[in-house]
């Protein structure tokens, strides 16, 4: 069944939200073998996905993912598509806590490294924390310390299906695309980076085709899948039903333009060793770019009014070290639960 829709790909024929389904739920049940779900992400990767086609796609994982009860919560998460091959820190989940510290609930979705030295997973480990906490514990984090970490793998069963596929083909693939879209909380904000800018608009038409309601998608000009302070970047934010398309720089912030290895990170204990030193208070262009990006996730949690008072609130929780405050409880409250999964 899956070689039609491979065949219809292969020349250039977009996938009905139907037929998208259909070929979802194939791979996500294990009836497409390793063969066929390659030759699917290749054609779709070389076709390019559609709005559509994305939008199904999500919707497929969301529905068979264990999910988290927020309960009212008006959560967001910080999550890029990786693959950007930037060699950057992990500068989403630092911005987590900086949003946890300032009192905006976070449920933090990542995975281990797929295309990169260090995936969210592995930085948090390294930190000292505990990511296998199951759906009823996460819900009493953030209710209990204002952030969750949701190890993707834990909720997405089906995904174990694609798994070792994406590993071997080792680019960018679809998969990039669905992860920041489908966090099992269901979370009513999001700033979420992408490798392409083509995919700011996409991604935010995706979203709001998925029912959220504020979200900003960002991509630096510099290949960056995060709001950039070594080149401009562009930005589509999702407010309600409108999208707006619109360019920032790091100067218009009062932020130094850096080069990109004065934002660079390394393995999981090095990229530790970076956030708690940002969280101990140290300056320089590595703390820039992680203010820029938490006064975004600041302004899309109506937190803040604008990105440059999302900014100034972050520097604030930074030099007085509460997004430290916020880590160590994070750790603390992990702790206490026995790894279960």
């Amino acid at each position: 069944m899956l070689e039609k829709y491979i065949h219809q790909i292969r020349h250039g024929v977009n996938l009905s939200r139907s037929d998208m389904t259909a070929a979802m739920e194939q791979m996500m049940e294990g009836q497409a073998s390793d063969i066929q779900v390659a030759s699917f992400l290749t054609a779709m990767s070389m076709k390019g996905e559609t709005v559509e086609e994305i939008a199904a796609g999500a919707q497929v994982l969301r529905d068979k993912a264990i999910h988290i009860e927020l309960n009212g919560l008006h959560a967001i998460d910080t999550c890029g598509t990786g693959g950007d091959g930037g060699g950057t820190y992990n500068i989403s989940t630092a911005v987590a806590f900086v949003a946890a510290a300032a009192g905006v609930p976070v449920v933090k979705h990542g995975n281990r490294s797929v295309s990169s030295k260090c995936g969210s997973a592995d930085v948090l480990e390294a930190l000292g924390a505990n990511i296998q906490v199951t759906p009823d514990q996460a819900e009493a984090m953030v209710k209990d310390i204002g952030i969750c970490f949701v190890f993707a793998p834990a909720y997405h069963g089906a995904m174990r299906h694609v798994g070792k596929v994406r590993k071997a083909l080792g680019f960018r693939t679809m998969f990039n695309m669905l992860g920041p879209l489908v966090n099992p909380a269901q979370v009513s904000g999001q700033v979420i980076g992408v490798f392409d800018e083509q995919l700011t608009e996409k991604m935010a038409l995706v979203l709001r085709e998925l029912g959220t309601k504020r979200a900003l998608v960002v991509h630096g000009k510099d290949g960056l899948d995060e709001l950039s302070i070594t080149s401009d970047s562009i930005v589509s934010e999702l407010d309600g039903h409108e999208i707006n398309t619109y360019c920032v720089n790091p100067e218009q912030y009062g932020l130094h333009r850096a080069k990109m290895e004065d934002i660079q990170g390394g393995d999981a204990n090095m990229n530790a060793s970076i956030i708690k030193e940002l969280f101990s208070g140290a300056k320089g262009s590595k703390r820039d770019i992680l203010a820029l990006n938490a006064g975004a996730a600041l302004y899309i949690s109506r937190h803040a009014k604008t990105i440059e008072e999302g900014i100034q609130q972050a520097e604030y929780i930074l030099d007085n070290q509460l997004a430290l405050h916020k880590l160590h409880a994070f750790i603390e409250y992990t702790q206490q639960f026995k790894k279960t999964v």
